[in-house]
């Protein structure tokens, strides 16, 4: 990736993060707690990728403020935190360590991690229908957005995906299940960012175009991630390698194999950067869906 496009995600990174702040910074007394958990989460670090799609599909396709677009793409940020804090919980994946930091319910009760994670899930429709009330979005345009995020983490997206997650532990399944769990997992919420993007910008001509490129984006994102499990480090990923393994989780990696893994994800990613061709001003986002491939965290 060229110096000014680091510089540009390291920008997209600081603002999301500043707005991030601004969602937990009156925390009164008697339910503060739950404010400083909230917050303790938002903090940990991450890559803000979701909002960074969301920005940059509103500019791919004609917006013009990103300034005024960044609490909105803030929404699905607060959705991921979510369900990050959730996904750790013992009941969960009982994971101890996130972005490098003690999980949400190491550093609080284990109920105060569980509304945190509550509480960021509805924060995120408060934002999208405070910004139709400010102006900053049509009335219509917020119920296409709210329809978009609602549907991406419910049944149908990141819960079901959890749930298939769950239910298949310990037992061997076809690839055409695992993409159908991750699709769902992890892709509803990754498309969710990218198709906002095009609503907000008002092409919804470019929705099937951002869907194909987000489900090819996303699944080679996943596959990468099941690689990085098992050949990464605690100090590249801030968290336990060799997880999913431990749980009887399928993977790529288990289902495919380390090499055919990466095979797939590259190709994926051929197939992401072509749909990313079709929007206008696309160089970020191709250089971007790239380096995504070759991470190590």
């Amino acid at each position: 990736m060229t110096e000014n496009n680091k510089l540009l995600m390291k920008a997209y990174a600081d603002k999301v993060d500043e707005q991030l702040l601004k969602f937990t910074e009156n925390k009164p007394e008697l339910q503060g707690v739950v404010l400083e958990a909230m917050e303790y989460s938002l903090t940990a670090g991450g890559k803000r990728l979701r909002p960074m799609l969301m920005l940059e599909f509103y500019r791919m396709c004609g917006g013009e403020d990103l300034d005024k677009m960044l609490k909105l793409a803030c929404s699905v940020e607060l959705i991921h935190t979510y369900s990050l804090i959730h996904d750790d919980l013992p009941c969960m994946d009982d994971d101890d360590y996130r972005r490098g930091k003690p999980s949400c319910h190491k550093a609080f009760p284990e109920n105060i991690a569980l509304l945190a994670g509550d509480a960021l899930n509805t924060l995120a429709f408060e934002v999208i229908s405070e910004c139709a009330m400010e102006g900053t979005i049509s009335a219509d345009k917020a119920v296409m957005l709210i329809s978009v995020l609602s549907k991406a983490i419910g049944t149908d997206g990141m819960i079901g995906g959890q749930v298939i997650d769950l239910q298949t532990e310990n037992e061997e399944i076809s690839i055409e299940t695992l993409n159908t769990l991750q699709s769902c997992k992890t892709g509803a919420l990754i498309e969710a960012a990218c198709v906002m993007g095009v609503i907000a910008a008002g092409r919804l001509d470019l929705i099937p175009a951002a869907a194909d490129y987000a489900q090819a984006m996303g699944r080679a994102f996943q596959i990468v991630d099941d690689i990085l499990d098992v050949t990464g480090t605690f100090e590249e990923l801030g968290k336990p390698i060799g997880s999913d393994s431990e749980q009887h989780k399928n993977t790529y990696v288990s289902l495919l194999g380390l090499e055919r893994s990466k095979q797939v994800a590259s190709q994926l990613t051929v197939q992401a950067l072509a749909h990313i061709k079709k929007f206008d001003n696309s160089e970020f986002m191709y250089e971007l869906t790239q380096e995504l491939l070759d991470r190590r965290s």
